[in-house]
């Protein structure tokens, strides 16, 4: 599932900067909905992908009409588009996450609290890129059990950022999240997280697109 959700990344990127030879407009639709995992507007589609407002609305209603008797749909709200599960999916969806909630916290799901709660309040881009890995779904288990809140982002209220709870905060003994243990020490690593961070944004800006290579068709995307 990593490196699936890396290539649809890779090729999305490549489709943007006219390097993909072989994606269409609806696909780069897709791969950006899917990677994203959250509500976008055709604008900010537009505007990711080069292209007019009109060419990338043509190219939703074409997704939205091949996605017709599937498990994913694409839904519309307030002017924004997101991909989600079929109606028709509901039980499965619903029987499935009462399983879920009653497992115990997995790595992934306690690795993403512990960027919350040391980071926090943090916007899923930067779960994402310290974890390495996508973390739409744990975040949304991690919402439906009540331990993380999500309100919109200060700078950015398309965004969305994490927090921990209360009642996550209850659940470890602790008032405040200076209490946590070792705080000062994390907060110390992630200052330079940043710093490192930074840097490598400074040595990609000075690299050429080209330099990315061409990609060629993978197969076990058909296989996935």
């Amino acid at each position: 599932m990593r490196r699936y959700i890396w290539r649809l990344k890779r090729l999305a990127f490549q489709g943007i900067n006219g390097y993909n030879t072989y994606m269409n407009l609806e696909q780069q639709v897709e791969a950006i909905l899917f990677w994203k995992g959250e509500p976008m507007t055709i604008k900010e589609l537009s505007k990711l992908l080069q292209q007019s407002e009109e060419a990338v609305d043509g190219a939703v209603h074409n997704l939205q009409a091949h996605l017709l008797n599937r498990g994913i749909i694409l839904m519309k709200t307030g002017g924004e588009i997101m991909l989600g599960t079929s109606p028709e999916a509901s039980e499965l969806i619903e029987k499935i996450t009462k399983e879920e909630l009653n497992k115990d916290l997995g790595k992934a799901a306690l690795e993403t609290l512990s960027v919350i709660l040391y980071k926090g309040p943090v916007k899923r881009s930067e779960i994402d890129y310290i974890r390495g890995v996508n973390s739409t779904f744990i975040l949304r288990n991690l919402l439906i059990r009540g331990l993380i809140d999500k309100k919109p982002a200060p700078d950015d209220q398309r965004a969305s950022v994490y927090s921990a709870s209360f009642e996550l905060l209850s659940h470890l003994g602790v008032a405040e999240i200076k209490d946590l243990p070792n705080f000062d020490l994390v907060q110390e690593e992630l200052k330079n997280f940043e710093a490192s961070k930074e840097e490598k944004k400074e040595e990609v800006a000075e690299e050429k697109p080209e330099d990315l290579g061409p990609v060629e068709p993978d197969e076990t995307l058909n296989e996935a």
